[in-house]
């Protein structure tokens, strides 16, 4: 199956395009986005943003979403990332509250994250559409295969980057993740829901560019 993804991805990734599931999940969504106009997010030409942002061998650091805002105008196709017209996420604004914390940086307010992808922040949600309002409701269509193959082929192929996990659904693709090859971080989500427990105070940031530096490899600026 032909898929309009940047270059690098559609190579290591044409092998997973062309398997049954994915070809149901491709009719499924196309279905979906002509049945129910204007209620599927993010845009079809954002379902792959954050691969066409990002060329596969540069990726630095890997931060795992769950799946897209589901608010009108909000997902971008980058986890967490929000256009920069739009008002904020709470969760994103206790990301970049941990940021200022543990970097001791003043962050720009600005929630479009293209800023990191563009350096090498791999944003990838586990599911990457979503209904307005209804959050999950694309779950076990077929994304979580797509993107666990995703997560494996970075871990197998790449080597020295880090992998934030944050919250159980993250976590629970810890077992994807060669713990020789890379760094795992994992806390709590930072939705105000849960922040405050462990994700406040994780210093992941910090902890992240100390491994990039180890390794030779250019600091990313999280403003």
């Amino acid at each position: 199956m032909e898929v309009k993804i940047e270059e690098s991805w559609k190579e290591v990734l044409h092998n997973e395009f062309n398997k049954e599931y994915f070809t149901k999940l491709v009719k499924f969504i196309k279905h979906e986005y002509k049945t129910k106009k204007g209620k599927i997010f993010p845009p079809p030409k954002l379902i792959f943003n954050a691969f066409d942002s990002l060329p596969f061998e540069d990726i630095k650091v890997v931060i795992i979403g769950q799946d897209p805002y589901h608010g009108k105008n909000q997902a971008n196709g980058l986890a967490f990332s929000v256009d920069s017209e739009i008002k904020i996420p709470p969760s994103l604004q206790n990301i970049f509250k941990e940021i200022e914390k543990s970097l001791k940086i003043k962050t720009i307010p600005n929630g479009d994250l293209k800023r990191w992808a563009v350096q090498g922040v791999f944003l990838i949600n586990t599911i990457l559409t979503v209904e307005e309002g209804k959050p999950s409701s694309h779950k076990a269509i077929g994304w979580e295969i797509f993107t666990d193959e995703v997560i494996k082929i970075i871990s197998k192929n790449l080597k020295n980057i880090v992998f934030m996990l944050w919250g159980n659904f993250a976590r629970s693709k810890k077992n994807l993740i060669d713990p020789s090859k890379h760094l795992i971080l994992e806390t709590s989500h930072p939705s105000p829901y849960s922040a405050n427990n462990g994700f406040l105070g994780s210093n992941h940031f910090s902890t992240a560019l100390h491994y990039l530096k180890k390794h030779n490899k250019n600091k990313i600026n999280f403003q």
